[in-house]
């Protein structure tokens, strides 16, 4: 009776290590990744990504302009369309917009040059004035969250 109770505990505890090896297989993330077309997929000198894809959601990296007119902020839209892109996405797969600028009213002021990406659908967003960014030209940085669908 001993050894069958004794056989039973260990068939129960080898099933359970199993169980718990496979579920930490499981939990280990796949992550691809886009930068601009670049073989490394990734920036080793500042160490990102422009793009991570983690199951269905794409963390985009900043795109910055120089400018904050109209044209600055078009331009880093593009970029951002571009990274989109990257994984068959569009605005409309964005659920959250971090913006970082050094003169929030500027923003304000040419915001319709940004509103045009959205087609009216826009995402969560927040937006914050900085004293600078990395780029010590840059006046304008803009991040993004998408889903993609299905998962």
């Amino acid at each position: 009776m001993l050894d069958k109770l004794l056989r039973k505990s260990l068939f129960l505890l080898s099933l359970t290590l199993f169980n718990t090896a496979l579920m930490a297989q499981k939990n280990e993330i796949i992550k691809e990744k886009w930068h601009w077309d670049g073989k490394l997929k990734q920036d080793t000198a500042a160490g990102y990504a422009q793009v991570l894809k983690v199951g269905n959601v794409l963390y985009i990296s900043g795109a910055v302009s120089t400018s904050l007119t109209p044209e600055g902020i078009t331009q880093v839209y593009k970029a951002l369309e571009r990274s989109l892109k990257s994984f068959g996405a569009t605005f409309q797969n964005v659920v959250k917009e971090n913006l970082y600028t050094t003169d929030i009213e500027a923003m304000k002021k040419y915001n319709d040059a940004r509103k045009v990406f959205y087609k009216g659908d826009f995402p969560a967003a927040t937006w914050v004035q900085i004293s600078r960014l990395y780029m010590t030209d840059a006046k304008l940085e803009v991040e993004l969250i998408a889903h993609l669908p299905g998962n």
